[in-house]
């Protein structure tokens, strides 16, 4: 391979026995055994063992004295095998080592904040020595994952005539549900460039200008609260056809999920997917993206409540429930209230069915027989109950339902269900901002007026968008793809911050270089810009 190893450390085998070869990488353990000393070495394919004799080898024993844990080295030796009762059958190096004649400490190691065998280190060392982190298998894995699957995309996207074109990432800024970042102009001061939240009127101006069929591996920024799913930065499969149909664009995205899975060597889903409308999803599992690999869907009880002498329910815009297969402990109860009020409801409503199948609950003497008979669960079950506004009720149980399936260990990891949600509305109301968010010119000019923008606003903000839309618009439609909910889908990881090599924390920081961090008043000066200091 070149001067400092002939083979990576885990594919040395029984093959090879015999045959004398350099190997380089991290040193993952070494162990002194008052003459032999075996030395553990690690690079991304896995471990091979080296053993150093004193008598084969006195100058290589004397450098193996010296050497720590994660020093960097380079042997060169003979392939052995090892003796039957020495064979680690764990690892795919086990039936052979190294007995090493030359050995060279590259690179030395302080010692380490923690160890790189450790599983329980806190997220946040884990992301300031975020360098040391990647060497664990379980990063290592999950970003060989990643290049894997990118590549299978564009090799997709190609074989399906799409052309990458790249977008700018400074641009004016669009109402698009989210904050943008700014960016301040030194040449023009007091006027600002944002980050591009999206390609979206880009890629439609691609349609317009004749591309046809246009994708991009596009990264997208938002100024948005961090959770599990999200970042201030992020990539989508961004694409877009001129002339399509519906089909067609689900089409692409379903080639595009099949060749992932076969690129990592795994059984893709059947197509076509299943599919099911916006309403029914919110409905049965108050969720855009619901998890199909488990049932516990929600119903609907808003009809029957209506005349309730319960007036929580009564006077709730929407009232449903979902059967939970446990029945729970007053403590857990209140646990799960917990849960629920953090998600916004003022309360959550049961009723417990013990292995009797009699009912334990406050709320049971406000319900009538026939209301009690419509609820009535299985013995060892219990019915939690939501009541609230529409979005607030499936919101909450959404949230409640994915909890259950974890907690209660009601989801099937072995399963991968994809599926089409379709048949959104057209506008909703962003949950952070209040506002509504959001398309051929005339469409496009009364969505604005719907989102509250006047003919001026409108013009001053997308003149140079509408205008295009005027000149030969073909129709277009097309879709984007998160790139880290589907890798972190794919990898088996409920936070996108483990398929990312250097993500944000939930705070917004980046512990391994100390940003986001104030700069100079020189600087700020040059720019036109004066701080604010909010009030504590």
């Amino acid at each position: 391979m070149s001067v400092w190893r002939d083979l990576y450390a885990g594919d040395v085998r029984p093959d090879h026995v015999g045959q004398e070869l350099t190997v380089a990488g991290w040193v993952a353990r070494r162990r002194d055994h008052g003459g032999l000393i075996f030395i553990d070495l690690r690079d991304h394919t896995g471990i091979v063992q080296l053993v150093v004799n004193p008598e084969r080898a006195p100058v290589a024993a004397q450098t193996a004295h010296d050497i720590r844990s994660e020093f960097v080295v380079r042997a060169q030796g003979e392939v052995v095998r090892r003796a039957p009762d020495a064979v680690n059958p764990n690892i795919p190096t086990g039936e052979v080592e190294l007995q090493v004649n030359e050995l060279e400490i590259v690179s030395r190691s302080e010692p380490l904040p923690f160890q790189i065998d450790d599983e329980g280190v806190e997220e946040p060392i884990r992301l300031r020595y975020r360098y040391l982190d990647l060497r664990r298998d379980r990063m290592q894995r999950n970003l060989r994952l990643s290049a894997t699957v990118i590549g299978a995309i564009r090799r997709s996207m190609e074989e399906q005539g799409f052309i990458d074109v790249w977008t700018p990432s400074m641009t004016l800024g669009t109402p698009e549900g989210a904050r943008d970042f700014l960016i301040p102009m030194r040449l023009q001061p007091g006027r600002f460039y944002a980050l591009a939240q999206s390609p979206q009127l880009f890629k439609q101006l691609f349609m317009v200008g004749g591309i046809d069929r246009y994708y991009q591996i596009a990264t997208a920024w938002r100024d948005e609260d961090l959770r599990a799913d999200r970042q201030f930065e992020f990539r989508q499969l961004d694409l877009e056809l001129a002339f399509p149909t519906r089909e067609e664009v689900l089409d692409v995205l379903e080639q595009v999920v099949v060749a992932s899975f076969e690129a990592l060597g795994r059984t893709p889903p059947s197509r076509p997917f299943p599919r099911m409308s916006y309403a029914e999803a919110m409905l049965r599992y108050g969720s855009d993206k619901p998890d199909l690999r488990f049932g516990l869907e929600i119903q609907d009880a808003t009809a029957l409540t209506r005349d309730s002498q319960f007036g929580v329910f009564a006077n709730a815009e929407t009232v449903r429930y979902l059967v939970a297969p446990k029945s729970f402990s007053r403590g857990e109860l209140q646990k799960l209230e917990d849960f629920a009020k953090e998600w916004g409801a003022k309360g959550l409503g049961y009723l417990v069915y013990d292995e009797s199948g009699e009912v334990r609950s406050p709320i049971a003497k406000f319900l009538t027989e026939g209301e009690l008979e419509a609820f009535r669960a299985p013995p060892g079950s219990t019915v939690l109950f939501v009541a609230d506004s529409t979005p607030m009720v499936e919101r909450v149980l959404g949230a409640l339902r994915l909890h259950l399936g974890q907690e209660l260990g009601l989801v099937d990891e072995s399963r991968d269900e994809f599926h089409w949600v379709l048949d959104f509305p057209l506008f909703l109301k962003d949950e952070d901002t209040g506002q509504w968010t959001f398309v051929q010119q005339e469409i496009q000019e009364r969505v604005f007026r719907a989102m509250g923008m006047s003919d001026e606003e409108a013009r001053a903000k997308f003149g140079w968008f509408l205008d295009a839309l005027r000149l030969g618009a073909p129709p277009h439609g097309g879709f984007a793809l998160g790139i880290e909910r589907f890798l972190a889908l794919l990898a088996g990881e409920s936070n996108i911050r483990e398929v990312i090599a250097f993500p944000k924390t939930a705070s917004g920081s980046d512990p391994l270089t100390g940003a986001p961090a104030p700069t100079t008043k020189e600087r700020l000066d040059e720019l036109g810009i004066s701080v604010k200091t909010p009030k504590a």
